[in-house]
Formats: structure tokens, C-alpha cells, sequence
């Protein structure tokens, strides 16, 4: 696991709150990246629509974007690939807020 905290600056004045966090198990792989000062822009795929669907969602109507990408032991259940992208998206809010939290 690698979480990588990124700066910008977003209007000059201070550091935009971005952050990529990567998580790799036996079950699943998943790259996130986060900016809590976007727009509500999105790139998501985990090979489980309605999951998309609602992380879509919570980044448009979140006003964040994300991008998301999860691969994980479908074939055997839903249940790793969800939880890992629970385990790595609450990583990459913790990450973007920094010393905030």
C-alpha cells in the first residue's frame, strides 16, 4: 500500500488538498486519486455498475473529483473489491485534508 500526498496550488495561495493512494492485496488492486477543490469530475471503474453508478455520484454531487480504478476477485464475490475501495477512498479524504483532520 502507497499513498502519495500531491500539492497544486489551486488559486495561488495555497496547496490544493489532492491526494493518490494505491492499494494492492491478494484479492484486489485499487488506484485512487482525490482533489477535494474540483468540480464534481469523474473517471470510475470497478467492474461493478451499480457501485460506478453511486461513487459517480458522490463525486459529482460531493463537488471532488475522482478517479478510480479497482480490480479485484469478482468471480468469487463483490464483498473485497467494495470494501477495498471503502479502506482506500477514506485514506485518500485523510490524505487530501492533511493536518485538517
Amino acid at each position: 500500500m502507497m499513498a502519495i500526498k500531491e500539492s497544486r496550488p489551486s488559486d495561488g495561495s495555497r496547496p490544493g488538498r489532492v491526494a493518490t493512494i494505491a492499494r494492492k492485496t491478494k484479492e484486489t488492486e485499487i488506484r485512487v486519486r482525490i482533489d477535494l477543490d474540483g468540480s464534481g469530475q469523474y473517471r470510475i471503474s470497478t467492474g461493478i455498475a451499480f457501485f460506478d453508478h453511486m461513487l459517480e455520484s458522490f463525486a459529482r454531487h460531493g463537488l471532488f473529483d475522482l478517479e478510480l480504478e479497482a480490480k479485484g476477485d469478482l468471480q468469487v464475490d463483490l464483498h473485497h473489491t467494495i470494501e477495498d475501495v471503502g479502506i482506500s477512498l477514506g485514506q485518500a479524504f485523510r490524505e487530501a485534508l492533511g493536518s485538517a483532520v
